[in-house]
């Protein structure tokens, strides 16, 4: 039985480091390292919490190709239960090619693929109600699943005694709270970037933003703000924590990190404010290696690296 089912995109990550400047057309540049790492909101934020030592399943779609097979066998190796993942016979899987800049911050390519032909009945219900936690990772990047077929499988996991919880990504198309607003109803817990967040709301500062969200249904709000932190709100509780300063190395998955940190605290019953403290933890961690999970490490070393740092405060 799973504490947190992770439903969303499954992306091949192939991570290339250093890359300052794109060659030129026909030309060829070095770097120092290329790697293949499984990669999308739902796989970052299944593995992170699965190394974290939470009992964890996926829910997603692969191609029935090489990148598939990389990604079944990958999240399996962590003790995800993958048994909710559907092979797609003419979608390849999805892909991203990541340029990491010298300074660790990214740049992405990205196909589609089977994360675009997800649907509603794709998902396993048997899955989701032996779990905990329902966490939809990757809203805006799933267009045959986002809107109203998510509300829906929201509701119904509500239903069943589920709590429920969802991500977002970069809506390159705009649609932002047109598709987002039929599922906020149906949210315990939502945790976006401050940048998304901004532009479903239509606001700039925290507060207002997740007032918005919080006005429409959602339960507890948990605002990823980069090197800010986190800002976390409920009807009668606000949180600001700041970030935990490390080397940062490659910001890849650091934001899929948070949420797994965050849902940690969520399983485990712990206030809202360590809740956060942990996420942060668990995101700083994470930029400390290439790849979206790498450096993510086991619940009682990221308990450790708060207790030190909160003597040193």
């Amino acid at each position: 039985m799973a504490e947190v089912t992770c439903l969303g995109i499954l992306v091949a990550d192939v991570v290339g480091k250093p890359v300052d400047q794109v060659p030129d057309r026909g030309k060829l540049v070095l770097v120092d390292t290329m790697e293949l790492h499984t990669g999308g909101c739902a796989s970052n934020t299944g593995t992170s919490l699965a190394k974290i030592g939470i009992d964890t399943a996926i829910i997603g779609k692969v191609g029935d190709d090489g990148f598939g097979d990389f990604m079944i066998k990958e999240l399996g190796k962590w003790g995800a239960d993958c048994s909710g993942i559907v092979r797609d016979k003419v979608s390849k899987t999805s892909a991203t090619m990541v340029l990491v800049h010298s300074d660790g911050e990214r740049s992405f390519i990205h196909y589609i693929g089977a994360n675009a032909t997800l649907t509603e009945e794709d998902v396993n219900f048997d899955v989701i109600k032996s779990s905990k936690v329902l966490h939809v990772a990757g809203t805006f990047l799933m267009p045959a699943f986002d809107g109203e077929p998510t509300a829906r499988v929201l509701k119904k996991a509500r239903e069943m005694g589920v709590i429920t919880s969802l991500d977002t990504c970069w809506d390159s198309k705009g649609n932002w709270m047109r598709l987002l607003e039929p599922c906020l109803p149906y949210l315990d817990y939502f945790v976006p970037s401050i940048e998304e967040a901004r532009m479903c709301a239509g606001k700039h500062e925290p507060e207002d933003v997740a007032k918005v969200f919080l006005d429409k249904g959602v339960k507890v709000v948990a605002l990823k703000m980069g090197d800010q932190g986190c800002y976390i709100r409920t009807a009668d509780t606000e949180i600001r924590l700041p970030v935990y300063k490390v080397d940062a190395v490659d910001g890849t998955g650091a934001g899929d990190a948070f949420a797994a940190g965050f849902l940690t605290g969520v399983v485990k019953g712990w206030d809202l404010e360590y809740t956060g403290k942990f996420a942060n933890a668990t995101g700083a961690f994470c930029v400390t290696a290439m790849g979206a999970t790498a450096g993510v490490k086991d619940m009682a070393t990221i308990q450790a690296f708060i207790e030190e740092r909160e003597k040193k405060s």
